[in-house]
């Protein structure tokens, strides 16, 4: 009850601008609304583990739009509506009249008739997921506006190729419980570095994501890359702005051994390059099976020259007291476990799992807490009579 009592009044002393509002970026929230969506999180969880439930809907349908394959997001948002009252429906596109042509504007105001959430992972196309996002939520707004809706859904960013706000957040909440609060953040050092993987085409969300948060809490933030793997020019720009506001830093290296070095934080995850991407997104449009044969063969092969971005027990040794705590969004490509030479070795993911379990543990909670700020007008009102 003690921990709850002082996030409530941690949260009493925000003043966070998230009821009615979706929650597509990070970088769109201010630090109070982020705070919040934490603090949140954290009581819900702690409610949970009591077994007390935290409705704050009688009836209704949550929509779920996974463009990408998905385990925990997709898992995580189910039981968060659950328990908030809702039922569950996933939109089938290959099922749905989009097949036979129906427009964006035109299935999202059918599919949210009596429906209180919209979540969305759209998250492999550079320039596509946030604007389909945005076109969804312009479409229930318009649709609501004009009184056919008798309420309006929020939309959730589950995954763009911009950001991934659930996961961030959740990797910012095992920061915050590992080293003893956000102020306790502030010069630590994070290495967000690429790192090998036997495939390609996975998502820039993800860097993308924890460069534009962690460095809004005071993080010393060193993203690494071998050359040609660069990021979204504007999420770098954003990164670099949101460290000189804090007080922390922004750099970017062509060295894991020099971004491991003293580390306090290591985030070891493999990326598409940013100009792979943007390929690949016109040959899926021209519908070109051999260009996109080629492109991966090219992509696997470049990979490749790469093997030894790996977070081995040498390099997790550079790292500040040979003990950085080690993040992933999961699943890892674990050397010897999921693939011959992956992102991690088995032995260093081992000592650690229970940790990146934990961190995904945060999410449902995380993607709840958005739900619960942005229907409800005083979250922490409600948040006391469920006790």
């Amino acid at each position: 009850m003690q921990e709850i009592n002082k996030n409530l009044q941690e949260l009493s002393e925000l003043s966070p601008k998230l009821y009615g509002r979706d929650f597509l970026l990070t970088w769109e929230n201010s630090l109070d609304d982020l705070k919040a969506v934490m603090l949140v999180a954290e009581i819900l969880q702690i409610l949970h583990r009591r077994k007390q439930p935290w409705r704050i809907f009688d009836y209704g349908l949550a929509i779920s739009i996974f463009r990408d394959n998905s385990t925990r997001t997709r898992f995580s948002f189910a039981s968060a509506v659950n328990a908030l009252g809702l039922g569950l429906a996933e939109l089938d596109e290959v099922k749905s009249q989009i097949a036979h042509g129906e427009t964006v504007k035109e299935t999202a105001t059918m599919i949210s008739f009596l429906t209180e959430v919209i979540g969305i992972r759209d998250d492999m196309y550079p320039g596509e997921g946030h604007t389909y996002m945005k076109e969804v939520a312009d479409a229930v707004s318009e649709s609501y506006q004009s009184g056919v809706l008798a309420q309006r859904p929020t939309l959730v960013n589950l995954q763009c190729d911009l950001d991934h706000p659930t996961q961030s957040l959740s990797d910012l909440l095992k920061l915050k419980d590992y080293f003893g609060g956000w102020e306790a953040l502030r010069g630590k050092k994070i290495a967000m570095s690429w790192a090998y993987s036997p495939s390609y085409g996975k998502p820039l969300s993800v860097p993308q994501g924890v460069i534009n948060l962690m460095t809004r809490f005071g993080m010393d933030l060193v993203l690494a890359h071998p050359e040609g793997y660069d990021l979204q020019p504007d999420t770098l720009k954003s990164a670099k702005a949101f460290a000189d506001e804090s007080g922390g830093s922004f750099t970017q290296v062509h060295s894991m051994q020099e971004a491991f070095r003293d580390a306090d934080v290591v985030y070891p995850k493999s990326w598409a390059p940013m100009a792979v991407m943007t390929k690949r997104t016109e040959l899926l449009k021209q519908a070109d099976k051999q260009g996109l044969a080629d492109l991966e063969q090219h992509c696997l092969a470049e990979n490749k020259a790469h093997q030894d971005w790996e977070c081995t027990e040498a390099m997790m040794k550079l790292t500040k007291a040979s003990n950085a705590l080690y993040e992933h969004c999961l699943p890892a490509d674990i050397s010897d476990v999921s693939c011959a030479r992956g992102e991690v070795a088995k032995s260093v993911f081992d000592r650690y799992k229970l940790h990146t379990y934990q961190q995904a543990g945060y999410k449902p909670f995380v993607i709840a807490a958005m739900i619960l700020n942005s229907k409800v007008k005083d979250a922490a009102a409600k948040l006391k009579s469920f006790l």
